[in-house]
């Protein structure tokens, strides 16, 4: 007698070979019946004996394809209808999709040694791919993921193809992108005037030119990289110079482990991120110095080759270590279109590597990095970009479009929050364009209707990301605190909704609920029932706006002035410039003076008083200088760091630190106090808040918890308590995880009401 059930799988279920997985269990179990794509996922209909469903079911659960990301199965009794085999039935489309989109995944094994047999039909050939490995994200231009909705439809499979996509017992059965030397796209190689066809020879060509010192644009699977030899320290200066990239790291791919493990401290986390799937670039201790890689910097940026094109590179000969930077100039969008990439490079790139494949959206590399705290996501693209990281209790279609910094947008469907890649900072028009298009792409792809979506945004009234929702056709638009948002990503990542917490925010900016600018807060509550402010840093006045996010003396500047018995800092040691007279002179008179409590610019005031007083080249660069000055010093009796009456008080920390300073203690003892100072007064007032609030959790969120040194501090102090700490993991703990805490406010109703500003206080972020 046969038995018969319907099954439901949702999760990232398609573009991972799952239904030829589904297919071949099927057989096994002598099953008959179909699967196909659905919106929700994968369904599956099966009837045969008791005995073949029940081992069904259990190896569904249990031996999934390595790339399969499943978050529920349901299963039900159903009614035999007779069927006689099992087969593959075309996707079905009745309702909006909710599916979750795979990310791209990195050439596996399999393909690895075809790419490399001579013998083999896609011997040398760049877009070797399987149902296991290969491009996702980046080739959809639509749902159900079928060929006919990526960037592949233009090439139609010749016989040798066709043939593997209809094997059910070959690996590139239904593998959408699959293809071949004499069907699928090519490379070739653009120097000047000279064009280079054929992968093979074009490949070779480009190691030829690496080796010699040259800059290529070589296109990857979300855009172009700039490629250089890491080794060859001219090369890599040429590559600042042209890129107007000043100071900021550059990322590095390694050839493989073993040459990962010269350049960087390799911990059995670090490994396990380099080789996971979403193959990042990890931040880890540096093990040797590259001449114009990382400057003033004790740790690299190191990942490992992810596509079937990298590797061709390095078993062509390329050396062992390259520079493989995001193609652009320095703050704009990476490159994708290959048009666009010969306009943008020029001037950059000596020549450019060119593949035919388009690609349906940009999509940067991932940063990630072992954390004191666990694993931590620095920048969400490629790899990890959109998967779900969340699923809410409520349904209405939500999109929270983040914020005007490493600006990410999260679109909530049937309760799934799906965060997008990284787009950038929207204050650059590119980098703005890129934000307009990844709102278009996201909402199309799963197609929401504007009419029943809520939209949210940042509650800064002058912010671009808000600027662009009040344009949109949603019929109710409202607004997230930033600091807000930040601890709620966190929970949301944890699907804690009532769990009650302090909750720390430390960033640069944000505007807060009084209209003044808020980084340092301290807040107690949870998700559903919202967050009360019950702490701050101590207020100071910040000079002249943005520029003091540039300029460390001029922060500097309203911190200092309230300090007593203030060593002359114009003077050596410190030796500050005339920016932060004319900074301190706007403070005293109040002219475009802000109020702030922002914990970023109080490390920016920290830095100029350990000799960071020049302009920063990138966001942020002052305190990694200072977080990275601290490592060198082994251990110092942290500088006070007060909390009374609802105040974190800098003053101790800065008097001490610059008398310190004045003394000639070195500045590197004077940073690792400072760093102390922070983390055990922060941990002395929270853990005050815990006990008085009858609270076991730490929450830690922003920009400034990116600073691993400061964590390891904390946790080193925190381990001593009884209270645990929940850092971000999923998104990023800076302004990219921002969308999903705003989407996550919203689902629980959570909006803002902030205090107007007047005109002469008019905030530009």
């Amino acid at each position: 007698m046969s038995s018969a059930c319907s099954i439901r799988v949702r999760g990232v279920v398609q573009g991972v070979g799952f239904r030829p997985f589904v297919f071949r269990l099927a057989r096994a179990n002598t099953l008959a019946g179909w699967v196909l794509n659905g919106e929700e996922g994968v369904e599956i209909f099966l009837e045969g004996a008791d005995q073949g469903l029940k081992a069904f079911v259990q190896a569904l659960r249990t031996e999934p394809p390595s790339a399969a990301q499943i978050t529920n199965i349901d299963v039900t009794a159903s009614t035999p209808l007779g069927c006689n085999d099992f087969t593959i039935r075309e996707s079905k489309r009745n309702e909006r999709p909710s599916v979750r989109i795979s990310p791209d995944l990195p050439v596996c094994e399999d393909c690895l040694r075809e790419l490399f047999d001579p013998d083999n039909k896609r011997y040398f050939y760049p877009y070797i791919n399987c149902t296991n490995c290969g491009p996702r994200y980046t080739v959809i231009l639509g749902l159900p993921y079928d060929r006919s909705n990526t960037t592949m439809k233009s090439w139609p499979l010749d016989e040798y193809c066709a043939a593997e996509y209809s094997d059910p017992g070959n690996r590139r059965f239904h593998a959408q992108p699959v293809a071949c030397p004499k069907c699928g796209p090519d490379y070739h190689l653009e120097a000047g005037d000279k064009v280079v066809r054929g992968n093979e020879r074009s490949v070779r060509s480009v190691v030829e030119m690496l080796r010699a010192g040259k800059i290529l644009a070589v296109k990857g699977l979300g855009g172009y990289h700039l490629a250089c030899n890491a080794r060859n320290g001219d090369a890599v200066q040429a590559l600042r110079n042209r890129k107007y990239r000043k100071e900021k790291p550059f990322a590095l791919m390694a050839k493989n482990l073993a040459v990962a493990r010269e350049l960087v401290c390799v911990s059995a986390e670090t490994e396990a991120l380099l080789t996971s799937a979403g193959r990042p670039i990890v931040i880890a201790p540096a093990k040797m110095k590259l001449l114009g890689v990382a400057p003033d910097n004790h740790e690299l940026g190191v990942m490992l080759p992810y596509t079937p094109l990298h590797h061709l590179l390095f078993a062509a000969g390329a050396p062992d270590t390259l520079v493989m930077t995001s193609a652009n100039r320095s703050s704009e969008p990476i490159a994708f279109d290959d048009v666009e990439a010969r306009h943008r490079l020029s001037g950059i790139a000596d020549a450019f590597l060119i593949g035919e494949r388009p690609i349906a959206r940009r999509v940067d590399d991932s940063i990630a990095r072992a954390g004191v705290f666990g694993p931590t996501v620095l920048r969400r693209a490629r790899g990890y970009a959109p998967s779900a990281v969340a699923v809410f209790p409520s349904k209405r279609p939500i999109l929270a479009v983040g914020a005007d910094l490493k600006n990410t947008i999260t679109l909530v469907v049937h309760g799934q929050a799906f965060v997008s890649q990284h787009i950038g900072d929207l204050e650059h028009f590119q980098s703005f364009q890129a934000f307009r298009q990844t709102i278009e792409d996201l909402v199309s792809m799963y197609e929401v209707r504007w009419d029943e979506m809520l939209v949210v945004h940042d509650c800064h009234p002058q912010s671009a990301s808000a600027a662009l929702a009040a344009t949109l056709l949603s019929p109710e638009t409202r607004s997230v605190q930033h600091h807000r948002a930040h601890l709620a990503s966190v929970l949301a990542e944890r699907s804690e909704w009532k769990k009650r917490v302090v909750g720390v925010s430390f960033d640069g900016t944000g505007y807060g609920d009084d209209g003044t600018i808020w980084g340092g807060e301290v807040f107690v509550g949870s998700l559903s029932g919202g967050f009360e402010r019950v702490a701050h840093l101590r207020r100071a006045l910040l000079a002249g706006g943005d520029a003091a996010a540039h300029h460390p003396v001029q922060a500097a500047a309203g911190f200092l002035a309230q300090l007593d018995g203030l060593p002359d800092v114009t003077s050596a040691p410190f030796a500050f410039p005339s920016r932060y007279q004319s900074a301190m002179e706007l403070v005293r008179r109040g002219v475009r003076t802000f109020t702030t409590s922002s914990m970023g610019r109080l490390f920016d005031a920290a830095a100029a008083l350990l000799g960071f007083t020049r302009e920063t080249s990138f966001e942020g660069q002052a305190a990694m200088w200072l977080e990275q000055l601290a490592r060198s010093s082994r251990y110092a009796e942290p500088y006070p760091f007060p909390f009374t009456g609802g105040e974190l008080d800098f003053r101790p920390l800065l008097t001490n630190l610059a008398h310190d300073r004045l003394r000639g203690r070195h500045p590197s003892e004077c940073a690792r106090a400072f760093q102390r100072g922070i983390a055990q007064g922060l941990l002395t007032a929270v853990t005050a808040l815990c006990r008085a609030n009858k609270i076991d959790t730490i929450v830690l969120s922003g920009g400034v918890f990116q600073n691993e040194l400061l964590l390891e501090d904390i946790k080193t102090v925190v381990d001593s308590t009884p209270f645990q700490v929940w850092t971000n993991h999923a998104v990023p703990a800076n302004d990219g995880g921002v969308s999903l805490g705003q989407a996550a406010l919203a689902s629980f109703g959570r909006f803002d009401s902030v205090a107007a500003v007047s005109s002469t206080e008019t905030i530009s972020l």
